[in-house]
This record gives structure tokens, sequence and C-alpha cells, in this order.
């Protein structure tokens, strides 16, 4: 069973409001909603608190959704995501490098300078969400 939909299960079960739900994890209305609809996924310290407030076990939670633990392993995967902004850093420099070597071919050249500020958009946006 999906996690979205035991969420909305149990807290109906529980009696408990959306917005009851909310204030108790720190997150809105919406969030909680977007969950129980399958439309994202609660973080870790978000699915402790609904384990507590639901009384039921993590496990109870996760195990039954695959979705649910792929997304965990991924988002929580921090030498994967150190790798991949080391890779796109070495990435860049390689393409500045050439972008060098290259400057008297004026459309390689802008061709390198597209990729490298590209690049650049995707580390700075990895950056940010490590933040």
């Amino acid at each position: 069973m999906e996690i979205g939909v035991k969420l909305r299960e149990i807290r109906n079960e529980l009696r408990l409001t959306q917005e009851q739900v909310a204030a108790s994890v720190h997150v809105s209305r919406q969030t909680i909603s977007s969950w129980e609809n399958g439309h994202s996924y609660p973080d870790i310290i978000s699915v402790l608190l609904l384990s507590e407030l639901y009384n039921v076990s993590v496990d109870t939670l996760l195990k039954e959704d695959p979705k649910m633990t792929s997304f965990l392993k991924e988002s929580t995967d921090t030498v994967k995501s150190n790798r991949r902004i080391l890779y796109g850093m070495g990435l860049n420099l390689l393409l500045i490098i050439l972008m060098f070597f290259f400057e008297a071919v004026k459309g390689l050249a802008f061709l390198l300078f597209i990729l490298i500020a590209v690049n650049g958009a995707i580390l700075f946006y990895n950056f940010v969400r490590k933040i």
C-alpha cells in the first residue's frame, strides 16, 4: 500500500484533520494533502513525527511502499550527492579549459560557454538543495 493512502486512512481512523496533523508535524495543510494524494513524500523527520502522532511504527509507514523507500534512499545518500557535485565541478573545469584552447573557433567557444553556464546552474541548484 502506498504511504499516502496509509497516512490518509490512519488520520481518518484517528479522526484528525489535515490541519491538526500539519500543526503536529510542522508543515502546511497543503503538504499533508500532497503526501496523502501521492504528489510528494514526507522527509524522514516528518515520517518519525507522523509515526509518533499516529502511534504506528516507522516500518509500518515505510516498508510497504517501495517508491517511498527509494525516495528516502535517494534523498539521504549524501555520498552520491557529493560525488555528483564533484563530477559536475570537474566537468565545468574541463569545459573551461577546452574553451580557452578553442578560443579561436568562435562557434565552438560559444557552445562551450553555454555548456559551462548550464552546468554551473545545475551545480548551483545542487548546492542550494544541500543547504
